[in-house]
């Protein structure tokens, strides 16, 4: 079989963008912890990150990946958090940081969520392995 010059192109092209999508997509679900650092900038009013830091108006943020939702002691969550059986993986904090009400409806969150999956991204990383 043999194929013309216009269908290689083609061919060559399509797999060229797929390619290209595939490793963006790839280098955002990756992040960046120094840029999740100033994205988080917005949340330290809230938030901590430093194990040592008691809660502030929202929990320690430490260690988060991979833990239960609600499961920082002394810190008191909304009864919503509490019954939805989450666990903080990346899929789930990236919904999260999208838009914590569409996940956990009537949560005690007062965040709308940051839209830019880089971003989100970013910060997913930083609360992996937050940067001094």
């Amino acid at each position: 079989m043999q194929m013309s010059k216009l269908t290689g192109a083609v061919l060559i092209a399509g797999l060229t963008v797929s390619a290209l999508a595939g490793g963006t997509a790839f280098a955002q679900a990756k992040g960046d912890p120094v840029a999740g650092k100033k994205v988080f900038m917005r949340c330290v009013a809230c938030h901590a990150v430093q194990p040592s830091a008691g809660p502030k108006m929202g929990p320690n943020l430490s260690g988060i990946a991979g833990r239960k939702a609600a499961a920082v002691q002394n810190f008191k969550y909304s009864a919503a958090l509490k019954k939805a059986n989450l666990k903080w993986d990346d899929a789930t904090l990236d919904k999260w940081l999208a838009k914590p009400s569409a996940v956990v409806p009537g949560n005690s969150m007062a965040f709308a969520g940051l839209p830019n999956p880089a971003d989100r991204a970013n910060v997913i990383a930083y609360l992996k392995k937050p940067v001094p």
